[in-house]
């Protein structure tokens, strides 16, 4: 990997973002978007079924999540195991565990390049409305070669988008890195986003456009990482955290805590077992979509993101959601 990838928007085809926001609704009620709050930040917003879906977050419940893991183009047991554990690196202090599976597996790794190559994966329970036979992450030319690093730095950050939090690049003084025509551009291209959904959603600063999470976002972050060299003013990518750190894991903690020595998990509702979001996997995503949102929704609810999921707030209420990937670090 001598070439820099960034990790870029993944989203779901547009006429799935309805769908897809009533399943992450079902599966934990308060990935429910504010309208009220949205209202008072965004004039006249009007809240449409796009709009609304675009705001719905996208994490999974608080009993304990437990996602199933399957490899596409069937890598070493070495190489599986590796990515695996640094998967699961966001257990050391929440309550969610990766396990391998060869049946019917909730997130699907490939490692393709060309035109689905790069770094990405699906957010959060977005992973539900993907085809059984298609990747949900990809870790372009991962091998036991590919120095520890990156292992840190791509793998745990793909697992961030997985667990539902989107990336946390925009604080203000990151912004005006951005050259706004070139992202404008850029975004149109490789998205389909109009100019308008990029300034909100590329070109908008967190302090701006929160509505619930820190005041400034953490450039430490491993989930900070996501604007590739060709949109930025001086032709530099704004690379961001190596690894999770101390905020990461705090805030991450609070979305899903761990059970607690009463055997309580700190949520109100959450079991003291790490029940997973198991359903079987139907021949089409449709499917599978329903049969897996029927399952996960018994599990409970989930909050939002510090930096990362208030973003999403304000103003994916006109964009699309961001989770995704492609080479840059």
């Amino acid at each position: 990997m001598s070439e820099s990838l960034v990790c870029l928007p993944k989203q779901l085809p547009k006429k799935l973002w309805v769908s897809a926001a009533r399943i992450a609704i079902e599966i934990n009620p308060m990935n429910r978007p504010r309208l009220e709050r949205l209202a008072m930040l965004i004039p006249g917003f009007n809240p449409t079924p796009d709009r609304i879906s675009v705001a719905t977050t996208k994490y999974w419940h608080t009993k304990g999540v437990r996602l199933t893991v399957g490899f596409l183009d069937n890598p070493p047991v070495a190489l599986r195991t590796r990515i695996l554990s640094h998967m699961n690196a966001w257990n050391k202090r929440c309550n969610v565990r990766f396990v391998a599976s060869n049946t019917n597996p909730q997130v699907r790794i490939a490692r393709a390049d060309g035109r689905n190559g790069g770094y990405w994966s699906y957010l959060g329970v977005d992973i539900l409305s993907i085809p059984s036979d298609e990747a949900t992450m990809n870790l372009e030319g991962f091998t036991m070669n590919t120095p520890e690093s990156e292992f840190r730095r791509v793998v745990r950050h793909e697992t961030g988008h997985t667990l539902g939090s989107p990336h946390e690049h925009m604080r203000r003084e990151l912004v005006a890195l951005i050259d706004p025509k070139k992202a404008i551009a850029f975004f149109g291209a490789t998205q389909g986003w109009d100019p308008d959904m990029v300034r909100r959603q590329v070109l908008t600063p967190i302090e701006e456009s929160s509505l619930f999470g820190t005041a400034h976002a953490d450039p430490k972050s491993i989930m900070c990482y996501q604007i590739p060299g060709t949109i930025t003013k001086n032709g530099q990518p704004i690379i961001g955290g190596l690894d999770i750190d101390a905020l990461d894991y705090s805030f991450m903690a609070k979305i899903y805590p761990k059970p607690s020595n009463n055997g309580g998990s700190g949520i109100k509702g959450s079991s003291k077992d790490g029940a997973g979001v198991n359903a079987k996997r139907g021949g089409s995503a449709k499917a599978s979509t329903k049969a897996r949102a029927k399952s996960s929704s018994k599990a409970g609810g989930v909050g939002g993101w510090r930096g990362r999921a208030t973003r999403r707030g304000a103003r994916a209420s006109k964009a699309g959601t961001k989770s995704g990937a492609k080479r840059s670090m």
